[in-house]
């Protein structure tokens, strides 16, 4: 994030031999808070005995500055000033040997930036809808998305350009559609200033379909003739890993649940234990990729029935592929995740 170096075409006002000749005025207008201040920089050209500046600013606050050098020296006039936009009118006098000053108006504007804050969050993506709401904290001048999808593709990648909407507005950028499932999104949002804040999303995810492993009644120990479709279940997990984690780093997540048979806190602590069991199978037969479990017990049913009923359909185990935490459409409480 640079601020913008804006250039000051002054001339001298008298000694037209000399004018622009012996010095050379810029001005650092921008400057983020607590990284320095605005600044008028003013580099010696030719000898000189000195040179004063006089300003006030916008606020009532005067600055005076009396400096020299040799040629090649560049003196830093710092502006200290609060956060925000001021406006600045003054006088530059050069003093020469053996001859008059020579004086040049000032007139400029600086602005101290405060940090640039950047609003977005989860909600603000619509992935059906293709876009992305946020806001700037600033005037808003552009930004640049890149959306990629698991093909390895990418829907978007160029600038949006924006009119200098007031800090605070709602901003949109959309990408078009095309085949396959965003995996990331990157933003980067400046300001008017040409700062910029970023954010990268994953609402990447992928459910692998398998067998479902039938457990003894209250036991996360998984039997020996189950133990065929963890391996086919592994099989489908490389070949997902091979297929996208050249994209993105993938993480695989295991949700346990169980039927109504039971109390609801050892149901869960049950469905724990056998989404750790199946976690721990998976590792051991080398899926490699960092894993996270955690058990719902009977409260995210697939089928829904009265307590006490033995359903099988509500005996399983869901395994996603994700970049970031899966998105749960009917997860009855926020999930603890432990990672293997």
């Amino acid at each position: 994030m640079n601020a913008r170096l804006l250039l000051l075409s002054l001339a001298l006002a008298s000694s037209p031999a000399l004018a622009g000749d012996a010095i050379h005025v810029s001005l650092d207008a921008r400057m983020p808070l607590g990284q320095g201040t605005p600044a008028l920089k003013v580099e010696i050209l030719e000898p000189i005995l000195g040179f004063d500046v006089k300003l006030k600013r916008s606020d009532g606050k005067v600055f005076e500055f009396k400096e020299g050098g040799r040629p090649g020296t560049t003196r830093t006039l710092p502006l200290e000033q609060p956060e925000g936009r001021f406006h600045y009118e003054g006088e530059l006098t050069v003093r020469f040997k053996g001859a008059e000053p020579g004086t040049m108006p000032l007139s400029f504007d600086t602005e101290l930036l405060g940090p640039l804050t950047l609003t977005v969050s989860k909600e603000d993506l619509d992935l059906a809808g293709r876009k992305l709401r946020f806001k700037l904290s600033r005037p808003a001048a552009r930004a640049k998305l890149t959306v990629l999808v698991d093909s390895g593709w990418n829907a978007f990648d160029g600038e949006v350009k924006f009119k200098g909407e007031p800090g605070g507005t709602p901003l949109e950028v959309t990408w078009p559609k095309v085949p396959g499932k965003v995996m990331k999104i990157s933003l980067q949002a400046y300001d008017t200033a040409d700062f910029y804040q970023s954010v990268d999303f994953f609402p990447w995810q992928v459910d692998i379909p398998h067998e479902e492993v039938n457990f003894p009644s209250g036991s996360a120990e998984i039997p020996a003739a189950e133990r065929g479709k963890l391996d086919r279940s592994v099989e489908k997990l490389t070949e997902a890993v091979k297929r996208y984690g050249e994209l993105a780093a993938v993480r695989l997540y295991i949700l346990g649940h169980t039927d109504t048979v039971g109390a609801t806190p050892s149901n869960r602590e049950l469905s724990l234990q056998r989404a750790r069991s199946i976690a721990s199978y998976f590792r051991r037969k080398g899926a490699r990729l960092p894993t996270f479990y955690e058990g719902f017990g009977e409260q995210a049913p697939h089928v829904v029935t009265p307590d006490e009923t033995d359903e099988a359909g509500n005996r399983r185990a869901e395994y996603i592929i994700s970049v970031d935490d899966p998105v749960l459409t009917n997860a009855p409480f926020a999930p603890q995740w432990r990672k293997l």
